[in-house]
């Protein structure tokens, strides 16, 4: 068995105050927390409120950032080393994801999976390779890990938002037509959003798609 590690982050909603119906867990990326991206929570509770939001910290301290968390370093930039990393971390957010699943009483078809930059690479990797599909994933600023894997590892296949700055620094913008590709060679369904003048964040344009994504993927 794997040494699992535990996570745990802020909260936020139903915001209709009711039992959770739906449940997004949102995964931040490189040197950040939970706490950065669950502010994307109440700018979709007015069109989610049955949803709740739990934004995990990473497992581990940041090692390049005085602080912050780290889903794996990113000092081996290497596709074999950012794969491998992956994987080993794979294991720790599955059954945080299970847990959470199991507190709010939904399964896999009321859940989805909302990642930024690092979280997004997270995202597209463990969510593809879980047995029972998630309603939709969102991708922010993010990459495909291992496209070349994904058709014959992939168990499940949730409909996928790309989103991503075209002035993105720090994840090329190209990024996102690689993942595309390696995500429709797999069969999976696909819908991206560029966003002009954006470098490496979420901007209004993409907070309002991503957010009318889950809408539609959780009303089947």
């Amino acid at each position: 068995m794997p040494n699992l590690m535990t996570l745990d982050g802020p909260r936020w909603g139903p915001a209709g105050g009711g039992e959770a119906k739906q449940l997004i867990i949102l995964l931040h990326g490189l040197g950040a927390d939970g706490a950065d991206l669950i502010g994307l929570a109440p700018h979709w509770g007015d069109i989610l409120p049955d949803a709740a939001f739990v934004a995990p910290n990473a497992p581990f301290p940041c090692d390049m950032a005085p602080m912050g968390y780290q889903w794996f370093s990113a000092q081996d930039r290497s596709n074999e080393g950012r794969l491998a990393a992956a994987q080993a971390v794979a294991p720790t957010l599955n059954a945080f994801i299970d847990d959470e699943m199991t507190k709010a009483g939904v399964g896999a078809e009321n859940t989805a999976l909302v990642g930024f930059s690092q979280g997004t690479m997270m995202s597209l990797y463990v969510a593809p390779r879980r047995d029972a599909a998630f309603a939709a994933v969102v991708g922010y600023s993010g990459r495909l890990l291992a496209p070349q894997l994904l058709a014959s590892e992939a168990v499940s296949k949730p409909p996928v938002m790309l989103i991503h700055g075209e002035m993105d620094d720090l994840v090329p913008f190209e990024s996102m037509a690689e993942a595309e590709a390696g995500l429709i060679a797999a069969a999976f369904s696909v819908e991206t959003l560029a966003c002009p003048g954006l470098g490496h964040g979420i901007d209004p344009s993409g907070l309002q798609r991503g957010g009318a994504f889950l809408k539609a993927a959780f009303a089947g």
